[in-house]
């Protein structure tokens, strides 16, 4: 790639990211150099600026576009500077392009074809019966085409020589690239999306049965759904184009002499019915399609964090509880830790259970037994079958087991709805098989409900992101595009919070900064075969694990007990001098601050020192930034702080509320489970997550729910409809209406 492209590039960059050009010039080194966003965020803050992960991300996606464009258009300038055909004119065109549209609408002239009606024409040697028709010097096309008659170029009479011109003529003007934009700008602007069903076939795409609206005005859901619908045969689309106003258009343009006007204008509407609507309809539509998949992927990803994000349950005993009907309901108790204690299977959702009060109290026993036995803090309920009548048992159970407890000083216990989207998927997997040899795929499920709620970011980072649930037509996005993006989540929220060196799964570890998915395993072969690793500069032995790697991967992990304090902190081992220097500069003895264990504990009145000191001074007498200086300050006063904790806690239950309980008007406390484009799903204890539009956000005007709720926001929301026979609960945050 020349200079000129890069230097172009660059600034490309810094105008539609309003960043400076030394920003993105370093940046973009970064990058090239084989840094990951999240290294670059944490621990290159000087070079860029103090930039966040997102604006980094998007830097980097736009980066990788405009080279992609780049690349293209050098290919593009080559194929036709090789035909012999590049002119400067051209050449500053294809060069000036901002789209791939645009590049392949100049080029789409000199691009190989098969053989068209045009091309075929052309060889019968009637290219110059078009021009002169084109010339429109004032002579009827019909009085020029005899003169092109040569029955040995297969040309036998007058009709088919002007055939072969308005061929000529109709291809011409659908290369033609100025038009293709004009009309792509015009059916963009005019045209509509129309979507059509049979009529009394039902299906969840009713209201897409008789569908018209502006394609400047759809709504991205909106086109996901046609997109669907039409695939699973219950829709038929089409763009409706402004047929009227672009054929004028280019009559305008076009037409110049009225003998020749007939032929000219039958032309123009030939190129544009057979030659040019096809593709600018498809086009359209997949540009729609991109624009709306990419706005949901955003959308998924911003939920995503958010739930990956959620406070964990730390210290506590859970029991995850799988529901089922015939199979019974699969349990399993584990540590805080996240060892297995105890498994097993109870029929509470049988018809001999749910109708016999003698055989659902034996159960209700026996469950709760096995609560006090392992001195279970949480009960973790999957969402699956049978969630609604497990839900019912475990409450009833706990209004017996907890009375009983209090009484005898001992805990009571509380549930919690797990969201179990992808736990099946994880049990049947090689990693979950590999985990947990001896337990089927039922129990697998357990324990992974358990550790949802224990710890949602270890435990989900062992499912496909994409099946984690909490997005919105993710299976008809392109996958590689929506596996990149939520990638990029996983790895920044993981990073973001930093992993135990010592006790983390290879899923875990391979979205840590500079680690493959093979170093993972090779970390976690070395840490089975040589015990724990004392310290973080203990990694550079293992296999495949060089300093590139280390480099990348070394401020993430922790070490919890090791020798040096800092290894269990987000302070990079390449700033630990630094550390230690600025730690002296306040006056501090660095040998009875580890004895006393103060680095571990965290020193608050870190911050109050630093804010004294002259920053600057400091900075370049250490060697290392005012941005890093105040991460350090940051991590003394706190050290391996979790960002999590500032999320705001699951809501635990003991009792359940069902659909008939409700009424329209109660208020009532939720967690909000997913955000879509036109509101949120949120659970407000009766199993069937409830509808908070986005009209009924808030009082003011909304764009978009996710400016107002995130997954995991426990909200306050009022009942506003009920539909018991299709499930449906209609919510609202507008409490004071």
């Amino acid at each position: 790639m020349n200079e000129a492209y890069n230097t172009y590039i660059i600034e490309e960059l810094c105008k539609e990211l309003s960043l400076e050009k030394w920003q993105v010039e370093n940046v973009v080194n970064l990058i090239d150099e084989g840094n990951t966003i999240p290294f670059i965020a944490r621990y290159r803050k000087e070079q860029h600026g103090t930039l966040s992960d997102e604006v980094l991300r998007n830097l980097d996606e736009r980066l990788k576009y405009l080279r992609n464009l780049t690349e293209r258009k050098e290919a593009v300038l080559a194929s036709i500077e090789e035909q012999g055909k590049l002119t400067e004119e051209l050449k500053e065109q294809i060069e000036k392009a901002m789209t791939l549209v645009e590049v392949e609408d100049l080029y789409r002239p000199y691009k190989p074809k098969r053989r068209t009606r045009g091309m075929i024409a052309r060889e019968k040697g009637l290219e110059p019966l078009a021009q002169a028709i084109m010339a429109q010097t004032g002579n009827d096309p019909a009085a020029l085409a005899p003169a092109y008659v040569d029955e040995e170029k297969g040309v036998a009479t007058a009709e088919e020589a002007l055939a072969g011109a308005h061929d000529i003529i109709a291809e011409d003007i659908s290369d033609e690239a100025d038009f293709r934009s004009h009309i792509r700008k015009m059916t963009m602007d005019l045209g509509q999306l129309k979507s059509q069903g049979k009529e009394g076939e039902e299906s969840v795409y009713e209201m897409y049965y008789d569908f018209t609206e502006r394609l400047k005005k759809l709504q991205n859901h909106h086109v996901l759904a046609v997109n669907r619908g039409e695939k699973e045969k219950f829709l038929k689309v089409a763009i409706e184009a402004p047929v009227e106003d672009i054929e004028q258009y280019l009559e305008r343009k076009l037409v110049k002499s009225e003998p020749e006007r007939a032929f000219i204008v039958d032309a123009l509407k030939d190129a544009y019915k057979r030659l040019i609507a096809p593709s600018i309809e498809n086009e359209i539509r997949a540009a729609l399609t991109e624009k709306a998949e990419d706005e949901s992927i955003k959308v998924f990803g911003k939920n995503l964090q958010q739930l990956l994000m959620q406070p964990p349950i730390s210290g506590a005993t859970v029991l995850g509880f799988d529901p089922g009907y015939t199979n019974g309901c699969k349990l399993a108790v584990v540590d805080p830790t996240g060892k297995v204690l105890d498994t097993g299977v109870i029929y509470p959702t049988l018809k001999n259970a749910l109708n016999n009060a003698d055989k659902r109290h034996e159960i209700m026993i026996t469950f709760g037994k096995m609560l006090r036995r392992n001195q279970v803090s949480v009960i973790a309920l999957g969402n699956g079958t049978a969630s609604r009548e497990s839900e019912q048992f475990i409450a009833d159970t706990l209004a017996e087991y907890n009375p009983v407890s209090k009484a005898k000083g001992l805990k009571e216990v509380s549930y919690c709805i797990v969201n179990e989207a992808g736990a099946s998927i994880y049990s049947a997997s090689k990693l979950a098989t590999e985990e947990f040899p001896d337990y089927d795929v039922n129990l697998r499920s357990a324990v992974s409900i358990a550790r949802r709620l224990q710890d949602p970011l270890a435990e989900l980072v062992k499912i496909d992101p994409k099946s984690i649930g909490v997005g919105q037509y993710q299976h008809d996005m392109d996958q590689k595009k929506l596996s990149e993006a939520l990638g990029g989540v996983v790895e920044e929220c993981v990073n973001r919070v930093g992993v135990d060196l010592n006790t983390a799964s290879p899923s875990l570890l391979s979205y840590v900064s500079g680690v493959s998915k093979p170093i993972s395993k090779a970390i976690v072969a070395y840490r089975e075969e040589n015990g724990s690793f004392k310290t973080r500069q203990e990694l550079l032995k293992v296999p495949k694990l060089g300093p590139k790697a280390f480099e990348q991967c070394a401020g993430f992990l922790r070490i919890a007990d090791g020798p040096e304090p800092f290894d269990n902190t987000a302070v990079h081992p390449e700033s630990y001098e630094a550390a230690r220097g600025l730690l002296t500069k306040m006056g501090y003895n660095m040998d009875e601050l580890t004895e006393s264990g103060a680095l571990r504990k965290g020193m608050p009145n870190a911050r109050i020192l630093f804010s004294g000191m002259d920053k600057e001074a400091l900075s370049e007498e250490l060697g290392v930034g005012v941005p890093t200086l105040q991460d350090i300050v940051a991590e003394l006063a706190k050290p391996g702080r979790d960002p999590r904790s500032e999320m705001p806690p699951q809501i635990l239950r003991t009792d359940v509320l069902s659909m008939e309980d409700l009424k329209e008007g109660m208020i009532l406390k939720g967690t909000v489970r997913n955000v879509i484009d036109f509101g949120a799903f949120v659970d407000i204890g009766v199993h069937q997550d409830g509808l908070v539009h986005v009209s009924q956000m808030s009082n003011k005007f909304v764009k978009h729910p996710l400016d107002v709720v995130k997954v995991g926001d426990i909200v306050e929301v009022k009942v506003i409809s009920l539909d018991i026979a299709k499930k449906r609960i209609g919510l609202s945050m507008k409490l004071g209406k």
